[in-house]
């Protein structure tokens, strides 16, 4: 794969993405995740570039019992490992009421073109709040309405 990445004077260029670059990511995640709310740039870093958020999303969904629409699962280097199962219970019912709008979520996410890092901030906040709706049936909170804003904000 290859991304997007700020070269030594300041312009785009093409760099390939290699495997340690995706494995860096998945280690360094929260500080990955810290840095694009605070504004960091994707480009900036492979590490950053690499950071994968519609996998987790598909992940989820597959470990919920509910499968992305064909058109978002038809991105191959996303949909591997899909049948992982997650390292904490799921709302699995909240989960399956939104499940169109969490694979529509996963779609924007890969997108061509750049998303906005504001809605990636929003995604990343969403699957990491171990007790809110993703999570814990009794959570406070609408995952829809969630969903439906974080969706909102990946679009320019």
């Amino acid at each position: 794969m290859h991304v997007l990445l700020d070269d030594d004077r300041g312009q785009l260029a093409l760099k390939r993405l290699w495997p340690w670059h995706q494995i860096l990511a998945r280690s360094q995640a929260a500080r990955l995740d810290r840095e694009l709310a605070e504004g960091a740039s994707p480009e900036a870093s492979a590490s950053l570039a690499a950071h994968d958020l519609a996998a987790s999303l598909r992940r989820i969904l597959a470990a919920a019992g509910e499968s992305p629409r064909p058109a978002a699962a038809s991105t191959s280097h996303l949909s591997l490992g899909a049948s992982r199962s997650p390292r904490v219970p799921l709302g699995t019912t909240r989960i399956s009421q939104s499940a169109s709008l969490l694979a529509e979520m996963a779609s924007r996410l890969v997108e061509p073109g750049p998303v906005p890092v504001r809605g990636v901030a929003m995604v990343t906040e969403l699957l990491a709040d171990g007790t809110g709706p993703l999570y814990r049936q009794a959570a406070d909170g609408d995952l829809g309405v969630m969903v439906a804003r974080a969706s909102a904000a990946l679009t320019w």
